[in-house]
């Protein structure tokens, strides 16, 4: 049974810091290409970061420099380190599982099999 389940949203002032958790199970996650996607309201789900099967991170233009991607092994856990948040990171925030993803196609929803529930941030 596939779960991926996110923890860690909340509501910040602009220029605080977040961390977005997903515990993986019932499934190796290290064979797939491990990603952050969010959706503000009104908007299209877009993705955020990426981690592939080999390590290789790849991060949207808007949060490069700002937000880190990582994997806890120990704990099946991918981590999104969210620093120097804007008003406009606002969103519904997923985590996603695809084994078609890879870091040339990172940001294509559809080659991500498994979501999980999301989490919200609130940026202001």
């Amino acid at each position: 049974h596939v779960q991926l389940v996110e923890s860690g949203g909340g509501s910040v002032q602009a220029g605080g810091s977040l961390r977005l958790s997903c515990a993986a199970s019932g499934f190796t996650y290290s064979d797939y290409c491990m990603g952050w996607f969010r959706q503000a309201p009104g908007k299209e789900r877009e993705g955020v970061a990426a981690i592939d099967s080999d390590g290789t991170t790849k991060y949207a233009d808007s949060v490069k420099g700002r937000f880190t991607i990582s994997e806890d092994f120990a704990t099946s856990t991918i981590l999104l380190l969210m620093d120097r948040l804007k008003p406009e990171d606002t969103a519904m925030y997923y985590c996603a599982a695809g084994s078609g993803a890879n870091r040339d196609n990172w940001s294509k929803l559809s080659l991500y099999r498994y979501w999980g529930q999301g989490t919200q941030v609130t940026v202001s």
